[in-house]
């Protein structure tokens, strides 16, 4: 696949914790898009279980070096005032669940008013049962032993 030439996409969340699927999704889009930043987003409404910037430290550990055109950022605020603040004309979004395309696809309207475009990228079936969710209960009840 060749990435469309001059791309810029971003893949937003709050990624507590970063899952093997966001790690998949951003290896899959990489090669669609010249560059992808992974935007963290500080949200106030969540209750992540570590700061921003050190979630965004384990979010670049999880990229191999080879990845060179993968950016980590964090930022407060709405992701399409982000994305025409960097010229980005995409975001990236994952779905797991049909559940998740009914609330994608709300996101996607209002973006797209806004002037950014929605992809979305369906998870692999063999990872679209984690949710950060799952894996935040799994490490607290590990944690708990």
């Amino acid at each position: 696949m060749v990435p469309v030439h001059g791309s810029l996409a971003v893949y937003p969340g709050t990624f507590d914790p970063f899952t093997p699927g966001h790690r998949d999704l951003v290896a899959r889009a990489r090669v669609m898009f010249d560059q992808i930043i992974v935007l963290l987003a500080v949200n106030a409404d969540k209750r992540p279980t570590a700061e921003a910037t050190a979630r965004a430290v384990h979010v670049r550990d999880a990229m191999p070096a080879a990845w060179g055109n993968v950016e980590v950022d964090t930022w407060t605020g709405l992701t399409t005032a982000y994305c025409l603040r960097r010229g980005a004309t995409v975001i990236v979004r994952g779905l797991r669940t049909a559940a998740d395309l009914r609330h994608e696809y709300q996101l996607a309207a209002m973006n797209e008013q806004l002037g950014i475009q929605t992809v979305w990228l369906p998870s692999r079936p063999q990872l679209a049962a984690t949710s950060s969710t799952v894996a935040r209960a799994y490490r607290s009840a590990q944690s708990a032993r």
